[in-house]
């Protein structure tokens, strides 16, 4: 038996993001996003599924917001459908989509729910898409009208706003490997993506400051430090590669450390950097989210594009062949209090994909359980070393649209039948309103 003890002050959230639960995605004035399309070509997604319906939390929201306070969950992290907001390149403001979630805030505000709110979590405008998307410069321009205009309106009603979620995957899965929206395999629309996007990120920090608002901002990133498969010097470089790839070249532009040159410089990547652009992006920030699923062991490949694969692990796996690797987040967190000297950091993302089974209305999703405790365990040892870990948000609330796995991979906390949209709390749900009340025994 293993007891944990968190502060009161400790943030408990759950968290989605919008194309994966509202649905509606032809409703009150919103446009197509670069997912729409994407779901729509043939293979691109299993089982042939798209967002039309996905948790139809658009119109239930009500429904999961009571679902949230019966749980005990303290704060929601939802995401922002920028195809809602403005429905065209000129920037025209749909008020329906403010007001839906102004809504939300309040629904979530009268239950005792903080409200957390992610500008961008990967629901591109396809209008945008169609003038180079990430890959052109002046969406950044056109987030930064987005931001300003969310700012405004929800500002009075977000406890915590959220930049991006993930860049990351936004430039690498949709622009390099091509198995995220828009669904391009082009390195260099890759790279100019990701200084895109940490420019985005850094251009809504600075119109959020003017403002006034007061409510903490960040951003969230999916950082990964993977291990070297040996000793091996050259398997130790292939594991300083994979770091300077996934994680530093989007953490360490944010306190002003630049971005790796001497890997940009090895591997000839030139990132599309103008006078000016590294102070935007290092704005001060509030604190960092961290979403955290699995870790892997890497070796050197001098024929892979950047040398380095990854290779064969023994850990238990979930049903996405993900390897359980509690310890990992613990190193990470270790990592960014070195690197950010110590910013406060809330675990914006954690939990795990396995085959879920409904069963005279439960779900025993043990293995579940036993996945959240164990990364609780790994986040309470880095609280007791010394970093700051504010918060944890399960992912997620509900089964959802998995993005390229479809509705065939379930992560909810909460199991949902797509037929009839009926929710089911899973056992994971039940132990987490333990945990958020003060029983932490496992």
């Amino acid at each position: 038996m293993q007891k944990l003890h968190f502060d009161d002050n400790f943030l408990w959230g759950c968290a989605t993001a919008s194309y994966q639960v509202e649905g509606a995605i032809a409703e009150d004035g919103r446009v197509p996003s670069i997912w729409d399309t994407f779901t729509g070509r043939q293979g691109a997604i299993m089982g042939g599924d798209d967002g039309r319906f996905a948790a139809d939390q658009y119109h239930r929201y009500k429904e999961d917001v009571a679902l949230m306070e019966e749980l005990g969950f303290e704060a929601y992290r939802f995401s922002i459908a920028w195809p809602r907001i403005i429905v065209d390149e000129g920037g025209t403001v749909n008020p329906k989509g403010l007001q839906y979630y102004i809504n939300l805030c309040k629904e979530l505000h009268d239950a005792g729910i903080k409200s957390v709110a992610t500008l961008y979590h990967w629901d591109l405008p396809q209008y945008l898409e169609d003038a180079g998307g990430w890959a052109n410069r002046r969406t950044t321009e056109a987030f930064v009208h987005y931001a300003k205009v969310v700012f405004e309106h929800l500002g009075p009603h977000v406890d915590m706003w959220i930049t991006l979620n993930e860049p990351w995957c936004s430039s690498y899965l949709g622009y390099r490997e091509g198995i995220h929206a828009p669904g391009i395999q082009d390195a260099k629309k890759a790279f100019d993506s990701v200084h895109h996007l940490n420019l985005a990120h850094g251009l809504a920090m600075q119109e959020y400051r003017k403002t006034g608002c007061t409510a903490p901002i960040g951003t969230v990133l999916n950082p990964a430090l993977p291990r070297p498969a040996t000793k091996r010097k050259e398997d130790q470089r292939a594991a300083a590669i994979a770091r300077g790839f996934d994680t530093d070249i989007f953490l360490k532009p944010l306190f002003g450390q630049g971005y790796p040159e001497e890997l940009l410089k090895e591997f000839n990547i030139v990132l599309p950097v103008q006078d000016g652009d590294m102070d935007i992006i290092g704005q001060p920030l509030d604190f960092i989210g961290i979403n955290y699923y699995a870790e892997y062991a890497v070796a050197y490949d001098e024929k892979s594009p950047l040398h380095y694969r990854n290779v064969p692990v023994w850990q238990r796996t979930t049903n996405q062949g993900w390897p359980v690797v509690p310890y990992g987040l613990n190193r990470i967190l270790t990592y960014f209090k070195e690197v950010t000297g110590n910013i406060d950091l809330y675990i914006t993302e954690n939990g795990c994909a396995i085959d879920d089974e409904l069963v005279d209305g439960r779900v025993h999703d043990h293995f579940r359980c036993d996945y959240i405790n164990e990364h609780l365990a790994a986040c309470k040892r880095a609280i007791d070393e010394g970093v700051n870990v504010k918060g944890y948000f399960a992912w997620s609330l509900l089964d959802n649209f998995e993005w390229s796995w479809g509705y065939s991979r379930r992560f909810g906390i909460v199991y949902v039948d797509y037929e009839t949209q009926k929710r089911y709390p899973k056992d994971s749900a039940y132990m987490l309103r333990d945990i958020i009340q003060g029983y932490c025994e496992f």
